[in-house]
């Protein structure tokens, strides 16, 4: 049977989505915490029944040396997400965002840590430069700046703290297809976001009215259940590095959606700084191709 779509067009729709979530989060009045609950809990369920559709199920036996990692990676999942809402709660959408992308450069500079890896020249100029897209970001030297926004962007810094976490224990899980790695994830925060809910802001459900109910299973079931699976869908049939280009739609669309929907402001000086997060992260990411003679 074939794919009702082109891998291509499946990352750029799941990408696109992505890119939307701060609009919904937006009008969820719930803690952070208990968004991230919920958002983990109907995925898992959608998940579930995509399963149960798909008559697939998860080889336990195969994968068992490695549950410890995929609830590790779970657990750092639940977190980042609360620390994304957060951020989305203190400063602008973009600017969450954007800081949210610095997390494949967290990635480059631990890697030769955890894996004996070299930096390259270019790596250094990549981190270097999107250190300083940071600072810009940040609005150093801007007077209007306010304690708000500095501290939705330390919460967007540690969400790509949790992010890279995510991305780092994944190289270590081999054995565990993505759909289903990702299934366990939900599951493993689910488990652990739980009792932190519990003794935080507990169960608030009843402040959503309509509109809280329908974009909070907008994002459960879209953003995350339906956008997952077509984002891991299109990973398996993509080049990394296709995928890796691609993958900027989301922040473009997110950056788009807060200054054109949510009429935020971003400043010409954040705007550059975005621009340097993104570029040099992509570029950093983008390796010529090798020509070979014969």
């Amino acid at each position: 049977m074939k794919q009702p779509a082109s891998p291509q067009l499946m990352l750029v729709i799941s990408m696109v989505v992505f890119g939307t979530l701060g609009l919904f989060v937006r009008n969820i009045p719930v803690s952070s915490g208990e968004l991230a609950l919920y958002r983990a809990i109907l995925a898992a369920l959608l998940l579930l029944v995509y399963f149960a559709a798909t008559k697939q199920t998860i080889p336990f036996g195969k994968i068992r040396r490695e549950l410890p990692l995929l609830l590790l990676s779970g657990v750092a999942m639940g977190f980042n997400w609360i620390l994304l809402f957060e951020a989305y709660k203190y400063t602008t959408v973009s600017v969450a965002t954007l800081s949210y992308y610095f997390a494949p450069v967290i990635v480059t500079v631990a890697c030769p840590i955890l894996f004996k890896e070299k930096m390259t020249g270019k790596q250094w100029i990549c981190f270097a430069m999107s250190t300083l897209g940071i600072v810009l970001i940040t609005g150093v030297g801007d007077m209007k700046t306010g304690s708000n926004h500095l501290l939705g962007i330390a919460f967007g810094l540690g969400a790509a703290c949790f992010y890279a976490a995510v991305i780092l224990l994944n190289k270590f899980i081999r054995n565990v297809e993505g759909i289903h790695r990702t299934f366990l994830q939900f599951i493993a925060a689910v488990l652990v976001l739980i009792p932190y809910v519990g003794v935080t802001s507990g169960v608030t459900l009843s402040k959503l009215d309509v509109t809280g109910w329908i974009c909070l299973l907008v994002v459960g079931l879209v953003h995350t259940g339906i956008t997952y699976c077509l984002y891991f869908s299109s990973l398996k049939e993509l080049p990394g590095q296709k995928a890796a280009i691609l993958s900027y739609i989301d922040p473009l669309v997110a950056v788009l959606v807060s200054v054109l929907l949510l009429r935020e402001s971003l400043s010409p000086m954040q705007m550059v700084g975005g621009l340097l997060i993104l570029g040099f992260t992509l570029w950093n990411e983008v390796t010529p191709k090798v020509k070979v003679n014969g």
